[in-house]
């Protein structure tokens, strides 16, 4: 297409024209999970948002080489520079080597997002697999004069890099109220300042993974770890850096000044946040207490869940917003997100067997220019969808005769509608319901509320009370609504 495709850019909060580093190529790092528990909505986001990207770069022609790292070892409990290590404290819980917590939860990862219909990306890394190239990158900070060691462990001087770098442009904070708003915390004597992060530290004796280095018995620093994969796996620059909005800081904030310095320039171009996903407005996720697995969200077996949901009901879902806006959860928003998924994929069917004319009364192209504007405008995938279902509209009015449609803009549609469900948006035709009983189901009760909604016109109400109080006692709850109606069984 001739639009170009235009990315929201943290860093500078504005949209940019994105430009590769090198013309046809697309070198893309995304920060995957800690695998110390089972996948849940939150790493779905993600994972979503970043495999729509991988996805339309390669639509649009571009060979992508597609980063996703695996976070087993040095990520510690809330995120700080002292404490237990995420992965071992669930392998102490489990009883389990920390090795099979990684082997065991990232098996479980997999599995869930091929239900997604994720695409795995090109490489995946995982942190404890490149402990010399992290070890290489402490060095190369050591020698450049930013870091210093303190009883066997390394920190990042923040301070001394922010008299001549900018620190906190990621995150929109400025140096002079992290060092105002931030205290001392205990058992953190060894740096010089509080806003200083951890790049190598010495193990204590009960910690379990360790690893043998020039200043002590230790493991990385998390931040410190995508900078060394990155920089191994798609040089000291690269195009894009993605993850989720809570990672901006501290995580990428340090990750951006300590590749800095390690490669002697900038790393990254773009640097692309996904919002959150909430539950009555509170970040859902494990440490929150509120996170609900992706197989709860399969099987419908958590309190909060109505019903079970498909994995393409979670997909769309989760493109239905656009990735930088706040997502919240609520069984009413997937129950609309199963109907308007199940609505789509039957235009598709329905798309299978148009009749053709030798005239057209539709303008296919015309559809098709206005949903790749809308994904080159940020990967707008709500406003591409939102015209998809116009081209629903088109489908079935050729379908019952309205409208007309030649051979060729047929093919054409066929090919369009494959490319941008299937192959973009990275939907699948067989996850559409719970089997063919069910979609006759749906019509029955459809057919029976439309009846009553026609009793209503012609102010029949014994015939519309009757048809409602009936489906009622059968356990169904029905709405009435600006559009029409809306129904779900108890």
């Amino acid at each position: 297409m001739e639009n170009q495709l235009i990315v929201y850019n943290t860093l500078t909060r504005k949209k940019e024209v994105f430009k590769s580093i090198l013309p046809g190529y697309v070198g893309m790092y995304v920060c995957g999970p800690t695998v110390y528990g089972n996948a849940h909505l939150g790493h779905a986001r993600p994972a979503i948002t970043f495999d729509l990207v991988f996805r339309y770069l390669k639509h649009l022609g571009y060979k992508v080489r597609y980063v996703r790292n695996i976070t087993d070892v040095g990520h510690l409990v809330a995120d700080a520079d002292d404490g237990e290590d995420k992965v071992a404290k669930k392998a102490k819980l489990e009883s389990l080597e920390p090795m099979e917590v990684v082997q065991m939860y990232t098996h479980d990862y997999h599995q869930n997002m091929g239900l997604l219909n994720v695409l795995p990306p090109s490489i995946e890394p995982r942190a404890s697999g490149h402990i010399p190239e992290q070890i290489e990158t402490v060095n190369k900070i050591l020698e450049a004069g930013y870091a210093y060691e303190s009883n066997g462990s390394i920190y990042f001087d923040v301070q001394k890099f922010a008299e001549t770098n900018e620190y906190g442009t990621l995150s929109g904070r400025k140096i002079e109220d992290l060092i105002s708003n931030t205290r001392e915390l205990e058992g953190q004597e060894e740096k010089r300042s509080p806003l200083d992060f951890a790049i190598w530290k010495k193990a204590q004796p009960e910690h379990i993974m360790r690893w043998h280095s020039p200043w002590s018995d230790g493991f990385p620093g998390w931040h410190l770890e995508c900078s060394a994969m990155s920089t191994k796996y798609l040089g000291d620059s690269f195009d894009i850096h993605g993850g989720g909005m809570d990672l901006t800081f501290p995580h990428h904030e340090a990750e951006m000044a300590q590749s800095k310095i390690a490669n002697g320039k900038p790393s990254v171009n773009y640097w692309m946040h996904n919002n959150m996903i909430t539950l009555n407005g509170q970040k859902m996720g494990k440490s929150l207490g509120n996170a609900i697995s992706l197989k709860q969200f399969f099987s419908g077996e958590h309190p909060l869940l109505e019903k079970a949901y498909s994995p393409m009901t979670i997909r769309f879902f989760m493109l239905q917003a656009h990735y930088r806006s706040t997502l919240d959860f609520s069984n009413e928003a997937l129950q609309a997100a199963e109907k308007g998924y199940a609505r789509m994929m039957k235009a598709v069917e329905t798309l299978k067997k148009l009749p053709v004319s030798q005239e057209s009364t539709v303008d296919v192209d015309a559809l098709k220019e206005k949903v790749y504007v809308a994904l080159n405008d940020d990967f707008n995938s709500p406003i591409a969808i939102a015209h998809l279902f116009d081209t629903v509209k088109m489908v079935n009015s050729i379908n019952d005769g309205t409208e007309k449609i030649t051979a060729v803009q047929f093919e054409d549609l066929k090919k369009f509608m494959q490319a941008i469900l299937f192959d973009v948006l990275g939907f699948q035709e067989e996850e559409v319901s719970e089997g063919a009983g069910q979609e006759v189901f749906n019509n029955v009760v459809d057919l029976l509320l439309e009846l009553r909604m026609e009793a209503k016109a012609k102010k029949d109400w014994a015939t519309a009370d009757k048809i409602r109080n009936q489906l009622t006692e059968m356990g169904f709850v029905v709405k009435d609504t600006k559009d029409g109606f809306d129904w779900k069984l108890k």
